[in-house]
């Protein structure tokens, strides 16, 4: 909103009002407004959650611990979710398709985690929304992105075209030659470490022939809704020790902002060979205020925590960081970056799978690890909460910095 007032009082030649036409300075701006929202309005939401007597249910787990964070205040992605959208209506275009899918992701998992909690907490239902009807409602954000990045005139990409050269005019009078360039929709997306980084979903159809490229959109449908469903069941899954989710969001979203810088800007889009994408820019004002709402929370929901997300918060950090990353045709990057995720989640399989085998040909379930998720598996180690909440972080950075380094090494 504040955007579009800015715009008018620049066309006054009102002095200053043209800084808001720089991403980086409203990007700056959201993150200071969602850190500092997330920090103030945090700690009234968590008197009001404890006022309501809405606190964790804890199931005996066999954690050191464990029932000392009995009764401590959930369902605190109300917090993260507020301090991400309140910033992103001030200071972004609001007209922008990329941010208006943003927007709806972020509402559409909140309710969903909502739901969860809502019936956790106050139906006193431990195992909370059914699975199935999780999973539909992710099915159907799924569609929600992938219909409208089909359909939508907004949504493209300029790709180069080979063996053709032109001539581009420079704001300083040289001229200098490039590879000519098109607009296009298409279903390509970046391939990491490849030197000829580009992979179309239609590639899958070659049988189809001239057909394949006409259906190759739905291929590309259902690698949406898989990646939303991972990674916001693997946010989901993370979260279970103080400040874990939290803090791996933090990292990734970091990570986010520059993958949306480069791909909103034509010039460093060329020079590191991924795809521009035009109008893409908002998206960086909308992450900037994603990083700003994770580390405010932070400040609650650190050991030992004051306040936890709950599914309110979990489904929608991971439904966020999966749609980011398609709208910018980065899904193939999920697995690196979000490896602490993806780890989190596999160990999860490994164990019930392995469970299942072992009891159904031994008549015993064995396990791989003491617990699963892993996390809990060091715990039961001896390892303490905020070791194990560290190293965990320490690790998502060292794969946050390989996946910016996947620019350059192919």
């Amino acid at each position: 909103m504040l955007y579009y007032l800015f715009e008018y009082l620049e066309s006054l030649n009102m002095p200053g009002a043209g800084m808001f036409q720089y991403i980086t300075f409203r990007a700056g701006l959201a993150v200071i407004i969602a850190l500092l929202f997330g920090a103030i309005i945090g700690k009234q939401v968590i008197k009001k959650l404890q006022m309501q007597q809405i606190g964790e249910i804890v199931r005996d787990l066999g954690l050191e611990g464990q029932y000392a964070k009995k009764g401590t205040p959930t369902m605190g992605g109300l917090i993260i979710i507020a301090a991400i959208l309140f910033p992103v209506l001030l200071l972004s275009k609001l007209d922008n398709v990329y941010i208006i899918l943003m927007i709806i992701s972020t509402l559409w998992l909140g309710t969903i985690g909502f739901i969860d909690d809502y019936i956790k907490v106050f139906k006193k239902d431990k195992e909370g929304l059914a699975g199935r009807f999780k999973i539909a409602g992710q099915i159907g954000l799924g569609l929600i992105v992938a219909i409208t990045l089909f359909s939508s005139d907004d949504v493209f990409v300029r790709e180069r075209i080979p063996d053709e050269i032109v001539t581009v005019q420079l704001e300083d009078g040289t001229s200098v030659e490039r590879m000519a360039t098109k607009d296009t929709k298409s279903t390509v997306t970046n391939v990491p470490f490849l030197k000829n980084n580009r992979f179309n979903y239609s590639d899958l159809l070659w049988f189809l022939g001239d057909q394949a490229e006409k259906w190759g959109w739905l291929i590309f449908v259902v690698a949406v809704i898989f990646i939303i469903t991972a990674v916001s069941n693997g946010a989901n899954i993370t979260d279970g020790l103080d400040g874990l989710a939290t803090g791996t969001s933090a990292i990734i979203g970091t990570t986010l902002g520059v993958f949306a810088y480069l791909s909103s800007n034509i010039i460093y889009a060329d020079y590191l060979n991924i795809m521009y994408i035009p109008h893409s820019e908002e998206l960086v004002v909308f992450i900037a205020a994603f990083i700003g709402a994770t580390v405010g929370f932070l400040w609650y929901n650190s050991f030992p925590a004051q306040v936890f997300m709950g599914d309110t918060g979990s489904l929608t950090l991971g439904g966020i960081i999966g749609v980011f990353a398609i709208l910018l045709r980065i899904e193939l990057l999920i697995p690196i970056l979000c490896g602490i995720f993806l780890v989190e989640n596999v160990s999860v399989i490994i164990q019930v799978s392995w469970f299942k085998y072992t009891k159904k040909k031994y008549g015993e379930g064995r396990r791989v690890f003491k617990m699963a998720p892993l996390h809990h598996h060091y715990q039961k180690k001896g390892y303490t909460e905020s070791k194990i909440v560290t190293r965990f972080w320490i690790i998502g950075i060292i794969l946050a910095v390989l996946t910016i380094v996947t620019l350059k090494v192919r």
